[in-house]
């Protein structure tokens, strides 16, 4: 796939640069700020966009912004957004308009090779990607809250491998159930959270943003 990487770490970027070039991926562009990266998606626009949440000139959010311009502009680009913590607030953001192609990794998650590639590529298959962690943070931050304090153990378990992007089949496997099993707590979990009834909407989508939003 077509690639515009964005860090502003010297270091990291090249790094990363040199992994997906043996990947087989082309980096078309690799910047070091939020204003190069739309510059540089505007100009090449790519299959994907990998870009750090803190970036120049302001170190704060530039590179989150950025990401939320891009997918505003040409919604038809994957983005894959590194951060260094979990920021419940910025996850939310990124999710606020659609979760196809998106996704939200912690930086130490690049050094999981395999689980950065992973996400990489469901990301740019047009699925969602959280990292564990972002999503255990999420999970505990709203665990009490109602209606999700309806959820079982297990719900909650197969609602947080939905959350990373995991088809049922994946989480059937990764829980060692059946794909039938998943999908009957799937539909328990629509229910309980009152989207059942919801129409021209992905129910996962809105499951997921229903904890980020609480």
């Amino acid at each position: 796939m077509r690639v515009v990487l964005a860090e502003d770490s010297t270091l990291l970027r090249e790094g990363l640069v040199r992994l997906l070039a043996d990947e087989g991926h082309q980096v078309v562009a690799a910047v070091a700020d939020a204003g190069q990266l739309v510059t540089a998606v505007e100009e090449h626009r790519p299959d994907v966009v990998v870009t750090d949440v803190r970036m120049p000139p302001t170190h704060t959010d530039d590179g989150l912004r950025a990401a939320l311009e891009i997918r505003r502009r040409w919604p038809g680009i994957a983005v894959l957004v590194l951060s260094q913590y979990v920021e419940k607030r910025y996850a939310a953001q990124l999710l606020a308009d659609r979760a196809e192609g998106v996704g939200y990794v912690l930086k130490d998650r690049v050094a999981q090779v395999d689980d950065f590639l992973d996400a990489l590529d469901r990301v740019a298959g047009g699925a969602t990607a959280l990292d564990p962690e972002v999503v255990r943070q999420l999970m505990s931050g709203t665990r009490h809250a109602d209606p999700l304090g309806r959820l079982t153990p297990r719900e909650r378990e197969v609602l947080h491998h939905m959350a990373q992007g995991y088809t049922n089949a994946a989480i059937a496997a990764r829980l060692h159930v059946s794909q039938s099993a998943v999908e009957k707590h799937a539909n328990t979990i629509f229910d309980k959270l009152d989207l059942s009834g919801t129409a021209g909407f992905s129910r996962r989508v809105l499951a997921i943003l229903r904890y980020l939003g609480s």
